[in-house]
């Protein structure tokens, strides 16, 4: 096997008896990664910082000092801030920008060791679901069905393209309502979002920042308890960063769910939901009840409304964050004619640089947050959001252990497909996945079958709030009983 295509867990004890080094295994993902321009999912090439830091993590390893994650090559999606690497969010508005500072959980990842081979596109501030976003040009999915290039999934369409397709061991992701977990259902892979505060926000580009989360993006779910327990951490600097201590995630991995309850809410089957996902569901819910779980029904009344909840929330607090994008310090700064003022160099500078998504969400948000509408709109979608949770933590009080869901209402569709089509129809993409972010829960996406067209579908697991280490174990006996080990034909 190529060294690029094995786990982190597999090159982890590669690494820890000798049997390869840092240095090969960055080697071999630098050329896989050199191969694979087709898929366009990274932005950014980083080969002298990788090797530099393999040889640092061979080092550390041959001294006996190898955390985890130590050696291990990694993507780093675009919204991760890099010192004296280019951070742009995949928008022209921040061109040339190279951060003097590390975000806490990329600082967290280098200290544990881990290989930085790049940034890794996505959509522009993390605002689409299908990575046509990015000033970069859309990324394309490793899994293909004729000609048709397909989406990969968004926003973190990049992460997941480059850890289906190999490109390295696993990438980072952020989720504001389903980025890492869409995509992973598209490419088949593991993308698991944390609870909110359990992963540090200080140094990741704002979306919302009541809602944005980062987590892992792996090809296995020991691999994401892995990855997660060095992401994670309590952070001074970001006063939403709760002071729970970080458990040994990969300890949860028991593969025992006997007793646990398990819920399937109703209000999930939606009308006329593709046959292929009924039977998804219905597959991994006999796969939990033949692990010993049982299978409870449930209700989560207020789900329907959780769509045009976020759609408020979502863009209001993004008008708000990316207020500060105005070309005066640093980024895109628009080129002013005679008589030009400030106000001129705002308008032109702000036009220019973000793309038609991020000004729809912008003008989207400044609306709902305007004199007059404040109430009806925004102050209406926060109460919603309060009985969305409620409904959670009422299914939680009556002992529900996990919820199994849908990740996706489909498989992967293509490039250009939905993108001159209603906004709201891409927007139904994050059908069962907001209502995670909004309640502030774990969720994470397992890969469990292939569709009619052979392309992936993932299901979704919800836990209680910082129970990771449960929702991890719950989705280790989904993988095992499912035995997801199709990968994308090469075509790049």
């Amino acid at each position: 096997m190529s060294l690029n295509k094995l786990t982190i867990a597999d090159a982890r004890d590669a690494l820890r008896k000798g049997e390869t080094t840092s240095v090969a295994l960055t080697e071999a993902c630098l050329a896989a990664i050199d191969g694979a321009d087709a898929l366009n999912a990274f932005c950014a090439k980083t080969p002298e910082i990788a090797l530099a830091q393999a040889a640092a993590a061979d080092a550390r390893i041959k001294a006996g000092d190898a955390p985890a994650m130590c050696g291990i090559p990694l993507g780093i999606k675009d919204l991760f801030c890099t010192k004296g690497v280019a951070t742009q969010a995949a928008s022209n508005i921040l061109a040339g920008f190279k951060p003097e500072y590390e975000s806490t959980v990329t600082q967290n990842l280098w200290d544990a060791g881990a290989v930085m081979l790049g940034k890794l596109s996505m959509d522009e501030f993390a605002m689409g679901s299908s990575n046509e976003t990015a000033c970069y040009g859309d990324v394309v999915n490793p899994w293909k069905i004729d000609d048709r290039k397909l989406t990969p999934g968004g926003s973190s369409g990049g992460s997941a393209a480059a850890v289906a397709a190999d490109l390295c061991l696993a990438a980072t992701g952020t989720d504001t309502g389903g980025s890492i977990r869409q995509p992973a259902a598209f490419t088949g892979i593991v993308g698991i979002k944390p609870t909110y505060g359990r992963v540090s926000r200080w140094g990741v580009v704002a979306f919302a920042s009541s809602l944005d989360q980062a987590g892992p993006m792996t090809k296995s779910v020991r691999d994401a308890a892995i990855m997660l327990g060095a992401m994670a951490s309590v952070d001074p600097k970001d006063s939403t960063s709760a002071d729970i201590p970080v458990p040994d995630f990969e300890a949860a991995l028991t593969g025992d769910i006997r007793g646990k309850k398990i819920g399937i809410p109703r209000e999930y089957r939606l009308d006329g939901m593709p046959a292929e996902i009924e039977k998804l569901w219905d597959d991994g819910i006999a796969m939990l009840r033949d692990a010993g779980a049982e299978i409870v029904d449930i209700s989560l009344p207020h789900t329907k409304y959780a769509l045009p909840a976020y759609y408020v929330i979502a863009p209001a607090e993004a008008s708000s964050n990316l207020a500060r994008y105005d070309g005066v310090r640093y980024g895109h700064r628009a080129k002013l004619g005679a008589g030009d003022g400030i106000t001129e160099m705002y308008e032109k500078t702000r036009a220019e640089g973000f793309g038609p998504e991020v000004q729809r969400r912008i003008m989207i948000g400044t609306y709902v947050l305007s004199a007059g509408f404040y109430d009806a709109y925004y102050n209406r979608a926060r109460r919603v959001r309060a009985l969305i949770k409620r409904d959670f933590d009422l299914a939680f009080a009556d002992g529900i252990d996990a919820i199994l869901t849908p990740a996706t209402p489909s498989s992967a569709f293509g490039l250009g497909e939905m993108q001159d089509a209603d906004p709201v129809a891409m927007y139904l993409n994050d059908v069962f996945t907001v209502t995670v972010n909004l309640a502030g829960l774990p969720g994470i996406s397992v890969p469990v079958g292939l569709d009619s067209k052979g392309l992936p579908l993932g299901l979704q697991l919800i836990g209680r709030p910082w129970a990771e280490g449960d929702l991890l174990n719950h989705a280790y006996v989904l993988e095992k009983a499912a035995g997801f080990s199709a990968k994308p034909a090469k075509w790049w």
